[in-house]
């Protein structure tokens, strides 16, 4: 695979002082976990683990087609098992044909995975599976990538990504949420919600899970919060309205049907819940619903980008109802602790896999002229630019290939579909650092922190 790489990301790291030791353990390290074995050993190569600001893969679409199953293996194998200097991070990216997996930090394929039909990615919460979606439900795609406590340190494993035939069943599956400690998976064809502690899940084995289910079946999405109740969308098949929040008993706390069209979900500072409406954002903050309106009679933000220690929320903003493919210019802002938003005019289109958050919580844009924005999320003052890409259009067909945003920490990662290229983004020194040929043409991007 070539590279054009001005510098590296493990040298920005080592400048920054990132890097991460086997503090003195390398002669007595715990063995690997069971039903992995082989030789360890430690690469020169260090890596460290950076948070991930949210990407819940909320998108504007309420078909989600998965006419084939991939090619599934057996988990109860003897992959060798290397120990590693520190949390190696990877990357998911789906194309026509199956999933690359890629090292994060030197963008090296570790496998090509053959898989059939249209494929959604996702983590799976644990920093170690992707949950893959097809015709049976969502399947662990293990990436290969761990760590494991060792007294006031943790030991980190890599090993070859295999995606497995574990599957949790579900009838036309969505959304697949994260937060704090658990993994929610939505079925849109039953309303069937599944919960579980997101580190039960093992690549031989799938955890208990927490049955729920939504009045009516619906495109629809559900949030566990860390008091143990759980926020999830109203609506049918063919319209959806609001949401409620149940408590760790099933008891109804709190319920709002002022959000038509509700579709994406994020998570900002406080825990504070925002939900994409037709009109505008609701918000579940404090035990209760707030709605911010849009000014607008139909601003559409079906799809949000926040993190979790910034009190605002990125949004994209649609603003007519008839439009078969609408490429709006314009995103907003929402101040979750005043309940309120701002509209920011943008030069640019840009598409649902456009937007991101940054270090600090900026806010980022990924416009159809190529240039990677950053935006102040209190403002909306763009205070960065670099073009990263040559300049696109948006695909009619949502489920087509077109340059995708994914960040992890301080790097943007940024697919191109049309030079079948992968670039990264040193997000504090606003550069363009490596840049990667693909064997094929990127379409979905994810990661996993290892």
């Amino acid at each position: 695979m070539n590279h054009t790489r001005r510098t590296s990301i493990l040298s920005v790291l080592a400048g920054t002082g990132l890097f991460l030791a086997v503090a003195g353990c390398t002669a007595d390290a715990d063995p690997p976990l069971e039903g992995d074995q082989g030789a360890v050993s430690l690469p020169p190569d260090d890596h460290d683990a950076e948070s991930d600001p949210g990407d819940h893969h909320d998108d504007d679409h309420d078909d989600h087609d998965h006419d084939h199953a991939p090619e599934a293996h057996d988990t109860d194998d003897a992959r060798p098992t290397t120990e590693s200097a520190g949390p190696a991070p990877r990357l998911g990216v789906t194309y026509d044909g199956g999933v690359l997996v890629l090292d994060a930090y030197t963008l090296e394929v570790e496998a090509d995975l053959p898989a059939a039909g249209f494929l959604r990615l996702n983590p799976a919460g644990d920093g170690r599976h992707f949950l893959l979606t097809d015709s049976q439900g969502f399947r662990a795609l293990d990436a290969g990538t761990w760590s494991e406590p060792h007294g006031n340190h943790d030991h980190s494993y890599t090993t070859d990504p295999l995606l497995t035939d574990l599957v949790f069943p579900a009838d036309h599956p969505g959304h697949v949420v994260t937060h704090g400690d658990t993994t929610v998976l939505f079925a849109d064809g039953t309303g069937e919600i599944q919960t579980f502690a997101s580190d039960d899940l093992a690549p031989t084995a799938l955890p208990e899970t927490e049955q729920l289910s939504a009045a009516q079946a619906h495109h629809g999405v559900a949030v566990r919060l860390e008091d143990g109740s759980t926020l999830l969308t109203l609506g049918t098949e063919e319209e959806r309205s609001g949401a409620l929040v149940q408590d760790a008993d099933g008891e109804e706390i709190a319920r709002s049907e002022e959000c038509p069209g509700v579709h994406g979900e994020t998570v900002a500072a406080g825990e504070v819940i925002a939900l994409g409406c037709e009109d505008g954002v609701l918000l579940y903050r404090d035990g209760e619903f707030v709605k911010v309106q849009a000014e607008a009679d139909f601003a559409r933000s079906g799809n949000l980008a926040g993190h979790e220690e910034s009190p605002y929320v990125l949004g994209d903003y649609k603003t007519d109802p008839d439009a078969e493919l609408e490429r709006p210019t314009q995103v907003v802002l929402i101040d979750t602790a005043e309940g309120t938003s701002q509209v920011v005019d943008l030069p640019a289109s840009y598409s649902f896999r456009s937007l991101a958050r940054g270090p600090e919580g900026a806010a980022l844009v990924l416009g159809t002229d190529g240039i990677l924005r950053s935006l102040n999320p209190a403002t909306g003052e763009v205070t960065a630019q670099i073009e990263v890409v040559a300049a696109w259009e948006e695909p009619v067909d949502w489920q087509q290939p077109r340059p995708t945003l994914h960040t992890r920490g301080q790097f943007a990662y940024v697919t191109d579909p049309a030079s079948q290229e992968l670039h990264v983004v040193d997000l504090a020194e606003q550069a363009v650092i490596d840049t990667a040929t693909l064997p094929v043409v990127p379409n979905e991007l994810s990661s996993v922190t290892g």
